[in-house]
């Protein structure tokens, strides 16, 4: 091998060895990540037992402002609400919890509500927090299939 011979070689190895360097390693826990996303999409998400959409947007709209929301927007037929709370910490920080809502219908004459919410534009994981909200909504919903307001 003559001079610039191995003079390229020796620039090829340099260079595989930099670009190896940079290469990042496959992410660890692929399927834990889909476990993760499976798992906040069941504590998001619970199905009622009716098939009135209509109602339960209804139902979804009231129970928001029953838990002092302001509804950003509300769309019947993507069956889609939003809101936000507003609060003031001590210091005079503003906290800011935003909800998006959708409903839609299930076979078997149910209705799936599914919950996103979002603090200090962070995504919220305390399951308490959807409990809270899908507690109020059932009986929102349990009052006014009773007709009672």
């Amino acid at each position: 091998m003559n001079r610039y011979g191995t003079m390229h070689f020796s620039l090829a190895i340099l260079l595989l060895m930099l670009f190896a360097g940079c290469a990042t390693p496959p992410e660890q826990g692929v399927m834990s990540g889909a476990e993760s996303q499976l798992r906040m999409r069941s504590i998001q998400t619970r199905a009622f037992e009716t098939s009135d959409r209509q109602k339960v947007l209804r139902a979804v709209i009231a129970t928001l402002q029953d838990l002092e929301f302001f509804i950003d927007s509300a769309d019947a037929s993507l069956g889609s609400v939003t809101a936000r709370k507003f609060n003031i910490a001590s210091g005079g920080t503003v906290n800011d919890l935003k909800v998006t809502i959708t409903v839609r219908p299930r076979d078997g004459g149910q209705t799936l509500v599914r919950m996103n919410a979002e603090f200090n534009r962070k995504p919220v994981e305390d399951p308490e927090v959807y409990q809270r909200f899908f507690v109020a909504l059932g009986k929102s919903l349990f009052l006014s299939a009773q007709q009672v307001e």
